[in-house]
């Protein structure tokens, strides 16, 4: 009797130690990028995460606590970003627009990559129909589109929630990567419905503040060993083999005071080594690996 399992089909297995070893820009063979995700959330309906149980809706508890990222400790974070000097891909809902003017903005005056992450993380797409699915990757996207003058070159989904066509989906809005399936430490091409393919640029599950921090309750100082220590041995092991680092960060959560501290602490240390990797944005890593054919 033969078992089989389920497969997507979106790529094929590929093993690390056969692949061609190549270099990123100027020779570098590590990649970093730091994702800042700003989301915005419905009052007294919808998805959210929680600083505490959930409680009968209008769940101010847990709303404010998210908002004061968004008023707060984003600004906060900013000000290490620029004291570091370290580029960023910034993950804003489409609703900040009109709920936090401004706010987008600013990062965008920095020069930082703006990343499309569908309308609120109030919602989950994967959740949806097709048709209401690309509803709503057609409507966050005519929102980037108006605010930044052209499409967002990737996409990270509310919720990392994915139905079985979100991959094709965006492709065919015109994505050239997203930042949901976190299966690889190099970029992945996906192939898609209409014959063509999409990139799927690493984004870590692992070295991101929602599940280590309020899933897991690492606290700030172990957050910020696990960051540093994923970094030492990710620059090591590229000697071998080239890759992609991500960290994942959010305002409501490592904007507080006590774990910016820390999270300083880490990103300090990935700063000092900047001669050796290349700190870029995932839309330049996506256009360097596409340009590798």
């Amino acid at each position: 009797m033969t078992t089989r399992t389920r497969r997507h089909a979106r790529y094929p297995y590929s093993a690390l130690p056969e692949r061609p070893v190549f270099a990123w820009p100027n020779g570098r063979r590590l990649a970093v990028y730091v994702a800042l995700n700003v989301e915005t959330f419905s009052f007294g309906e919808g998805e959210g995460a929680g600083l505490a149980p959930k409680q009968a809706e209008p769940d101010v508890l847990n709303h404010a606590w998210r908002e004061w990222g968004n008023r707060v400790g984003v600004w906060r974070m900013k000000d290490v970003f620029d004291a570091l000097d370290l580029p960023l891909a910034l993950l804003p809902n489409a609703c900040v627009y009109e709920n936090c003017p401004g706010l987008i903005e600013a990062f965008r005056a920095r020069g930082d990559e703006i990343v499309a992450h569908g309308r609120t993380n109030a919602e989950r797409q994967g959740t949806l129909s097709e048709a209401e699915e690309r509803a709503l990757i057609g409507e966050a996207s005519d929102i980037f589109r108006r605010h930044e003058g052209g499409l967002p070159a990737g996409w990270l989904a509310p919720w990392i929630s994915q139905s079985e066509v979100s991959i094709d989906l965006l492709k065919e809005a015109g994505y050239a990567y997203h930042l949901d399936w976190c299966h690889d430490d190099q970029p992945t091409w996906m192939a898609t419905r209409d014959g063509g393919r999409i990139l799927s640029v690493p984004y870590s599950h692992e070295i991101n503040d929602i599940p280590a921090i309020s899933a897991r309750f690492t606290g700030p100082e172990a957050f910020a060993d696990m960051i540093i220590a994923q970094f030492d041995e990710m620059l090591e092991a590229s000697s071998k083999a080239p890759a992609v680092m991500s960290i994942a960060l959010h305002p409501y959560i490592t904007g507080q005071p006590y774990r910016l501290r820390a999270l300083k602490r880490a990103l300090s240390h990935i700063a000092a080594h900047r001669d050796r990797i290349w700190l870029t944005r995932p839309g330049e890593i996506a256009k360097a690996f596409a340009e590798r054919g």
